[in-house]
């Protein structure tokens, strides 16, 4: 299953446009901290994966993760956290908190791809 629609959650508006550039071929949604990715998913039903930072303004990435997760409608949603904090620990809490994948800056964009054509394979893939 192809994404339908992405939701960039990033406060770096040069991410944004590196986003745009490497995922040309999937619809892309920005928000720059967790309190717009929020709105952002009422406003887009369509939205089944979320590209997330985990530091951000006004709210982080885990803390997004954290609402996402206990709201009881998108239990389900695909994310992959991509974020600066690459220590062991820091991606073992990433993908506690809810994460189906943790990638660490600086990426190559096949790194990304390859995520989610793991997570398009379901499980196990």
């Amino acid at each position: 299953m192809q994404p339908r629609k992405i939701l960039v959650v990033d406060d770096s508006k040069l991410m944004h446009k590196m986003y745009e550039v490497m995922l040309r071929q999937y619809p892309l949604v920005y928000a720059l901290d967790g309190r717009q990715a929020l709105e952002r998913l009422q406003e887009h039903a369509d939205i089944d994966l979320v590209l997330l930072d985990i530091n951000m303004p006004n709210m982080n990435g885990l803390e997004f993760l954290a609402q996402v997760r206990g709201d009881g409608v998108h239990g389900d949603l695909a994310v992959i956290i991509i974020s600066t904090e690459g220590r062991e620990e820091d991606t073992q809490r990433g993908l506690e908190a809810g994460a189906s994948a943790y990638i660490k800056k600086p990426f190559h964009s096949e790194d990304i791809l390859e995520k989610i054509s793991q997570l398009e394979k379901g499980p196990g893939a």
